[in-house]
């Protein structure tokens, strides 16, 4: 069942050429306590609430397969939006959850689930 979700964002990703616009480690640019722990981008060609397409976080495994989403809520700008989590370790997740639950920003994570092969 959660399988056509992840092959639809499988599917957009391939499509799409990831565009990092804020390098780890630079400063968010209207918050500048905010520093982005990871490569932060958005893919292009594609379309979210903020015009600029849908937002990824690269983390720093080799293996670069898309391990979950971020759905994050902003009072302040009252949107939502997704972001997708690619080549993120457990830590690289936990700063990412971090970086997106501070001042009026509220996000979970929705994490994919691996079914191991039957033998």
């Amino acid at each position: 069942m959660d399988d056509n979700f992840w092959s639809a964002v499988e599917d957009l990703v391939k499509a799409s050429e990831i565009k990092i616009d804020r390098p780890k480690g630079c400063v968010h640019p209207n918050h500048p306590l905010a520093i982005y722990p990871l490569d932060y981008g958005h893919l292009a060609g594609t379309s979210s609430r903020d015009q600029s397409g849908i937002d990824v976080w690269i983390g720093g495994r080799a293996n670069q397969e898309i391990n979950a989403i971020v759905a994050t809520i902003d009072l302040d700008k009252s949107d939502a939006e997704i972001k997708i989590l690619i080549g993120c370790s457990e830590e690289d997740i936990q700063k990412i959850l971090s970086f997106h639950n501070q001042g009026a920003q509220s996000a979970i994570l929705i994490q994919r689930s691996y079914t191991k092969p039957t033998e």
